[in-house]
């Protein structure tokens, strides 16, 4: 099987900025804790150096010094020299030798440990020995009237330097984690605070989303956000002005299709109506006269006849479609109903059409009732003629915030058209438009189809 792209899998979890940002400066900030670490461990091996450097020097002054006082007093040279003198200066696991010059050993003296002293891990020990080299010793050569007299040899012991790196190491990074602590919770603190605005810009995409316009952005602190906040609002009040514009210019053109409607519903119950009428009775006048003269002409007479009549039927619907009732004389209940009688009689029980009104719509605007009218009556026709369905359920509730406009089958032939297809839905969905509303379609779980809009109710909003 072949491998699905990468472009085609689910999207990648968002990572809240936040702690995204939190995590980098948390990183840059070890990185830095981790620089001072091992400059201070480089610091520790230095100063360890420089003492044992210190205390060298001094041993091999002192024992040049004893050396010169032998000789002054003319004591026996073969006297050995005393460390003790300096034994006082040593630090803790320092020891000191002396050496002639052949490298023999001629007397030596350490301090011990600390009592208390932890000793350092393995790791630690492993990784200070391979960069540092503890236990290094330090000679300074004792010099009697400029003569060499042996070597002052100093020498830190490698567990006991290791150790109070450790130690000093262990101190400073348990500092710094807490430090790095603190600075985390101060700086996701601080971002929080300042990304808090980003939650009225959220809130204002999603108002946008949903087709409310008016939705405006405060003016921000920062500078970045508040440059958001202007072309959001600058963008929401183009929108809003071209929606509005939109909209009355399809109120102009629907007003526009209806007069033209009207006007052809008028020239063809004017012209074609009254040639049907003209047709039909001279049908009647030459049956009335084949019947006496002429018989054998008498069946095509009446089916002349006939055939005017289904003509006059289809127009008479062709003129109801066109030409809606007076709304505003019945109302915009009545003739709902009217709409929903004359199709039940029409179709002659091969298909039952039901209505439900609920709430007060006969007070609505006018443009508003014949809008609703004519998506109601364009509706119905879709699903009576594609739907092939045994039920047609209209149902048109005025709410206190919205008027919702039901149509729905329980055909199996695809009942409303679906979405950009027909002219009959770009009307409606025109209509819905001007009105500021919406138009869905829906495929109930149980089969068939429902189609709902939904409109401001201006009515009960003025």
């Amino acid at each position: 099987m072949r491998q699905a792209p990468d472009d085609m899998a689910g999207p990648a979890r968002a990572v809240d900025l936040k702690l995204r940002l939190t995590l980098r400066v948390a990183a840059v900030a070890a990185m830095c804790f981790v620089a001072v670490a091992a400059y201070a461990l480089v610091d520790s091996d230095r100063v360890a150096r420089a003492k044992a450097s210190h205390i060298a020097e001094i041993a091999a002054r002192d024992l040049s010094l004893q050396q010169s006082q032998v000789r002054w007093l003319s004591v026996s040279i073969g006297a050995s020299p005393d460390l003790q003198r300096v034994a006082a200066l040593m630090e803790p696991g320092l020891c000191i030798a002396y050496r002639d010059n052949a490298g023999a050993f001629l007397q030596g003296i350490c301090s011990g440990a600390p009592a208390d002293e932890v000793s350092a891990p393995e790791s630690f020990a492993v990784l200070y020995r391979a960069i540092f080299r503890p236990g290094q010793p330090i000679a300074m050569p004792v010099l009697v009237e400029g003569n060499p007299r042996g070597v002052a040899v100093a020498t830190f012991d490698a567990a006991a330097q290791i150790g109070q790196s450790w130690r000093e190491a262990s101190r400073l990074l348990a500092i710094m984690a807490f430090a790095l602590a603190g600075l985390c919770l101060a700086v996701y603190a601080a971002l929080a605070r300042a990304l808090r605005p980003t939650l009225a810009i959220e809130a204002g995409l999603k108002r946008l989303a949903a087709n409310d316009l008016s939705a405006r952005l405060p003016h921000f602190d920062l500078a970045e956000l508040s440059a958001i906040s202007t072309v959001f609002n600058t963008l929401a009040q183009r929108l809003q002005a071209t929606l509005a514009e939109r909209n009355a210019l399809t109120r102009k053109l629907i007003e526009v299709q209806d007069e033209e409607r009207q006007r052809l519903a008028r020239e063809l119950h004017d012209e074609f109506g009254q040639s049907l009428t003209a047709i039909a009775a001279q049908a009647a006048s030459a049956a009335h006269t084949a019947e006496r003269e002429c018989p054998p002409l008498l069946g095509e007479c009446r089916g002349i006849s006939r055939t005017t009549a289904g003509l006059m039927e289809t127009l008479r619907g062709a003129l109801v479609r066109l030409r809606p009732p007076d709304i505003d004389e019945l109302g915009l209940t009545l003739s709902l109903e009217s709409l929903v009688a004359s199709w039940n009689g029409y179709e002659k029980g091969r298909t039952r059409f039901e209505i439900a009104i609920v709430g007060e719509v006969d007070d609505l605007p006018p443009a508003v009732s014949a809008n609703l009218y004519r998506i109601a009556q364009e509706a119905i026709t879709n699903a009576a003629k594609h739907a092939q369905a045994r039920r047609v359920q209209l149902r048109l509730e005025a709410a206190a915030a919205d008027i919702i406009l039901t149509v729905e089958d329980d055909g199996t032939g695809g009942g409303n058209p679906e979405p950009k297809t027909g002219m009959g839905l770009l009307g409606m969905q025109e209509r819905v438009t001007s009105l500021g509303g919406t138009l869905r379609f829906e495929r109930p779980p149980g089969g068939g189809a429902r189609l709902v809009v939904s409109i401001p109710n201006v009515g009960a909003m003025s």
